[in-house]
């Protein structure tokens, strides 16, 4: 082992990422001055000097504290000066030593040591840990390929256990704190066991190393480059355990599939078709397809549902918190609630809102579904033409897609929503078919439990649905889609729901979204009711609900521009904040006229009066009609020319007048069409109010429709034109006889300022409309 050392004393010299161990003879470089100057005092004495590693290798002026207490005494054999001003030495580690304290540590370390001889006793399983430990190190040098098979056979001759440890740490690369520990094991055979466990899990690594290698290996002998980085990625994704490309996928559709609550039927169907997207390759264009199919399949709700809340209060409150006045709409839905609750089963009812724009079809709809806590789903059938839109396409087109009905049951997540069919009066047909025969099936309580959707391909249950459909006229719907809904007829609001409506629901939502407090805004009542009057003339409320938010917004800006702190709004600041009235109110006659009689007429918008002129011109008995009328419009003016020629004697009339006079008759506003026979006994009226010189009364308006004999026949939309006759307002109302059931539709309010007069006969009409000269 060398000679035995008397001093105690030794110079130490830091070692920066790298440790000697006894027995090893190493070139190192020494460049700081401290080492230097440690050097230069080995070289003095008796060139030993102690070589211990420092912990931290970027500590460039280490302390005590920085470097490691055990360390090897080393016999510096060479010294070299380089010409960059650092000393090259050959040292040959000697032995183990122990830093007892530093002596000195300003300009150079002097330490006291101690030396740490080998613990060792040569018996056989010291011998069988060297054997074992040789063995590891030849398959560690066999995988590594780092360490040539030559050290191999020149570590296999030496005889010395603990020798042999240190060298073969020596060549192993291995962390500075594992060499440190190998070196500050004095017990050799404790030594010979640490090192045999470092080579085991060094082993192990390179083994993992080797797999990964040889399985990416293989599999790039295949094919190029694409396919050896997917192989690649399947090795990393192997050794973390995770899945591979569509395995995933499959496995991730199953999983849902599981958890589904479709129907055996559905799920055998969602089965088979996993296992087609099993086996297709992962670049099939199919594949999408399938997992977009399989998808809808196990997205769909089939048996979810929510519990009706069936308590007719609750649902009652809600309804009246969220609209003014639609009795008839809120009583057919509680009605529909109080069955549901008594046989606890209904097939869904299929109502149709039919109404004037504005008055609150598809509002009252979503107070259905927050009533009975359903979920809301809704699709606008406005300008739909295509048969595919309600019943899909099939799953062979490019872009196949399900139809709305079952894209809304998905968005609705489950099987007894409130769907509302809005605007259903608006589909049209051409040469793709005819949509609204597709919505024959679905709204038909008798056969919906297996609507056919063309890309679901499987029977789907839509009983549970409850529909509603909004139009604004029935004649526009098909008879045979008519045929499967209730019809609620909503009609347009009197000025009072109005004024109700704004009071309790507009004004506060407009208010509210424009920041506006009470004490901010105040509204009087004649000023609301001045805009409803003068602002704005429809059945509905929307453009009410527009001026109101004109008017919040004007005073908002009055208000944070700081010329007022509070908006009051009286009958005079409308017109500051709106202009000048739109709409004289009460467009009924200032003077009983001429040939001029005022008719009542129906609009999809509501209820609307019309003036209807004649004029009797030098001719020879021509008929013109003007003001864009529609055929039948044109036939009953024919027809009521006809019967004032026939009744020309008792009427005081020139029998004559036919060959003698050309009559004109027109109807204002020409440029929207108008049409329907209603405007009869009012043009007949007009007829013999200008043949006679007798006036017509300017507060009567009328309606109905007329035949050859004098007849008179009756007709539709009767509130609707009772609430125009109250807002143009006129004070009579001549009506067919047969209508006089319809008058107890007509709001009460109404009713109390209106003289309705029943009439069978034309001589009752000119009997109440023409204004006797000698009165």
């Amino acid at each position: 082992m060398g000679k035995k050392i008397e001093t105690k004393q030794i110079p130490l010299l830091p070692l920066r990422g790298i440790l000697v161990y006894p027995g090893m003879v190493l070139h190192l470089d020494v460049g700081r001055e401290k080492s230097v100057k440690a050097l230069e005092q080995a070289m003095v004495g008796d060139n030993l000097i102690l070589l211990s590693t420092q912990e931290e290798v970027h500590i460039e002026e280490p302390t005590a504290e920085d470097i490691y207490k055990v360390g090897t005494i080393a016999m510096v054999r060479q010294m070299l000066k380089l010409p960059n001003g650092t000393i090259r030495v050959l040292v040959e580690g000697l032995h183990r030593a122990k830093i007892i304290r530093y002596t000195n540590e300003n300009e150079l370390f002097l330490v006291e040591i101690e030396e740490l001889p080998d613990k060792e006793e040569v018996n056989p399983e010291t011998e069988a840990l060297m054997r074992a430990v040789l063995h590891h190190f030849e398959q560690y040098i066999r995988l590594s390929k780092k360490i040539s098979p030559e050290t191999l056979a020149t570590v296999s001759d030496i005889e010395e256990p603990g020798r042999l440890a240190d060298i073969i740490s020596s060549h192993l690369s291995l962390k500075m704190k594992d060499k440190q520990m190998i070196l500050e094991t004095s017990d050799v055979r404790l030594r010979l066991e640490k090192l045999l466990n470092i080579l085991n899990n060094e082993r192990e690594v390179l083994e993992l190393e080797r797999k990964i290698g040889q399985r990416v290996k293989k599999q790039m002998e295949k094919t190029q480059k694409e396919y050896y980085l997917r192989e690649q990625m399947k090795a990393i994704q192997k050794e973390l355990g995770e899945k591979e490309g569509r395995a995933g996928e499959v496995e991730e559709l199953r999983q849902q599939l599981k958890a589904s609550d479709a129907p055996d039927i559905i799920k055998q169907k969602a089965e088979k078709e996993i296992e087609r997207l099993e086996k297709m390759p992962a670049t099939s264009a199919e594949g999408s397809v399938i997992r977009t199919y399989v998808d809808w399949l196990l997205q769909l709700p089939w048996g979810k549902r929510t519990e009706d809340n069936l308590d007719i209060q609750h649902a009652e409150k809600i309804l009246d918190e969220d609209h003014y006045g639609l009795e008839k709409a809120k009583d057919r839905v509680l009605e529909y609630l109080a069955v549901q609750k008594m046989v606890e089963k209904l097939k869904g009812p299929i109502l149709c809102l039919v109404g004037p724009p504005g008055v609150g079809k598809t509002s009252i709809a979503r107070s259905v579904a927050r009533a009975i806590g359903r979920k809301f789903v809704r699709i606008s059938l406005g300008g739909v033409r295509d048969e595919a839109e309600i019943r899909g396409h099939r799953r062979t087109y490019v872009g196949a897609m399900p139809g709305r009905i079952i894209q809304g049951m998905k968005t609705a997540g489950t099987v007894n929503p409130v769907f509302l069919l809005d605007e259903i009066d608006k589909m049209a047909s051409d040469f793709r078919g005819d949509p609204s025969a597709a919505l024959l099936e679905v709204l038909d309580p008798e056969q919906n439990h297996t609507f056919s959707d063309h890309y679901i391909e499987e029977p789907y249950d839509l009983s549970k649905v409850m529909f509603i459909a909004t139009a604004n006229a029935v004649h526009n719907i098909p008879r045979p889609l008519l045929d499967r809904m209730e019809v609620l007829y909503i009609s347009g609001y009197t000025e009072v729901e109005k004024l109700k409506i704004a009071q309790g629901y507009l004004l506060p939502k407009q208010m509210k979204d424009h920041g506006l407090t009470k004490d901010k805004l105040q509204f009087q009542e004649e000023a609301l009711v001045k805009v409803i009057r003068q602002y704005t003339r429809e059945a509905g409320v929307r453009n009410l609900e527009r001026e109101l938010g004109s008017i919040c917004r004007k005073a908002t800006k009055i208000i944070v521009s700081g010329e007022k702190k509070r908006v009051i709004v009286t009958p005079k600041t409308v017109e500051q904040l709106l202009g000048k009235p739109k709409y004289r109110y009460g467009t009924a006659e200032k003077e009983d006229l001429l040939g001029a009689a005022t008719g009542l007429a129906w609009t999809e918008a509501g209820g609307d009066t019309l003036t209807i002129e004649v004029t009797v011109l030098s001719g020879k008995g021509k008929l013109t009609l003007t003001g864009k009328l529609g055929d039948v419009m044109k036939e009953s003016a024919q027809a009521a020319f006809s019967y004032i020629r026939s009744r020309a004697g008792a009427l005081q009339i020139d029998p004559e007048f036919h060959e003698k006079h050309d009559i004109h008759i027109h109807v204002p506003e020409g440029a929207i069409p108008k049409d329907g026979p209603s405007a009869g006994i009012t043009m007949a009226t007009a007829l013999v109010s200008a043949l006679t010189g007798k006036k017509v009364s300017r507060e009567v308006g009328m309606t109905g429709e007329i035949t050859l004999r004098g007849a008179i026949l009756p007709i539709g939309g009767l509130k609707e034109k009772a609430l125009s006759a109250h807002r143009a307002g006129l004070k009579t109302v001549i009506l067919p006889a047969d209508n006089e059931k319809d008058i107890d539709d007509i709001p009460e309010s109404v009713r109390k300022d209106l003289t309705f007069i029943p009439v069978k006969h034309m001589d009752e009409v000119l009997k109440h409309a023409l204004v006797d000269k000698k009165k």
